[in-house]
């Protein structure tokens, strides 16, 4: 589930301007996978966490049917409200990608969808995989660092682990709320990362 909004990329060394994503529905795990692939994978033991948030979440469900019946001219009335000068004969429609929405086991409720994403690790820490969306900039480093801390703890605690970590991630392990200065080097240090002027983007702290 994502809300669409305007995004610009490079496509085939074109600049192209997107707009969406909308919903869509398959039951094909992939792309180009087999349509069979839903009903492949109900079990005995996953039957019943599926029926039951189905049963629990009837609201969302029917938000979801809404948005798979939008037709063109209902995405375009979408994309008008950011850019109400575009023109239906410039735009056009691509299935872009896809992802498989995840259903958990919860021993309160019987099954609860997983929105975002997930690291889960072998209890050795020899595998480690990532279940969901794909994760963007914003929670990338939060998930590589859960990696390390459930595969590597040992060499993670180590003086030469932290000492590199810290020189990576400043504030690991550390709360800037509660640290003004390493909150406001951490700011001063972004913005001249991105080119951006501290003193028009300056606040009271």
């Amino acid at each position: 589930m994502s809300v669409p909004h305007l995004d610009t990329r490079i496509i085939d060394d074109e600049r192209a301007l997107l707009f969406g994503p909308f919903a869509g529905f398959t039951t094909k795990f992939l792309k180009h996978g087999s349509v069979w692939d839903l009903f492949k994978s109900i079990r005995l033991n996953n039957l019943w966490p599926m029926i039951n948030v189905g049963v629990r979440n009837m609201d969302l469900i029917q938000y979801l049917i809404k948005e798979v019946r939008q037709d063109r001219h209902a995405h375009m009335a979408a994309l008008r409200e950011y850019y109400p000068e575009a023109k239906e004969s410039d735009w056009k429609l691509a299935i872009a990608g896809q992802r498989v929405q995840i259903i958990k086991k919860c021993p309160e409720t019987g099954g609860k969808i997983q929105f975002g994403t997930e690291v889960i690790s072998t209890a050795d820490g020899t595998l480690s995989s990532l279940l969901g969306a794909s994760p963007g900039a914003s929670v990338l480093v939060p998930i590589i660092l859960e990696v390390i801390e459930s595969c590597f703890s040992e060499q993670l605690a180590t003086p030469n682990w932290q000492k590199k970590i810290r020189e990576i991630i400043p504030s690991y392990g550390i709360s800037i709320v509660s640290h003004k200065h390493l909150f406001m080097s951490i700011r001063e240090d972004t913005l001249a990362t991105v080119n951006l002027n501290s003193s028009v983007n300056r606040f009271q702290y």
